[in-house]
């Protein structure tokens, strides 16, 4: 899947505290690594997130390998947007 980086960027700021947290914990890895996939580059603490990200307008292109942690994070996204 291809997404803009900025758009990547906005999900992740869009995610109610904790939510980080929350991926991680349901998908049984570590914080950072969700942090990476958003566009974090702190592979020392997390693992490196299946992503390649191509210069471009918007931020650049970023191919995502995986869309579980994204799908996920717009999931928390939507079930916030509900409760308001």
């Amino acid at each position: 899947m291809n997404i803009s980086y900025n758009e990547l960027r906005r999900i992740k700021h869009s995610l109610p505290t904790g939510s980080v947290s929350r991926i991680a914990q349901r998908l049984n890895v570590d914080e950072q690594t969700i942090r990476n996939y958003f566009g974090a580059q702190k592979y020392r603490e997390g693992q490196i997130a299946a992503i390649n990200i191509e210069p471009g307008p918007d931020g650049g292109v970023v191919r995502l390998e995986d869309t579980t942690i994204l799908d996920a994070a717009k999931a928390i996204i939507a079930e916030a947007g509900s409760m308001n």
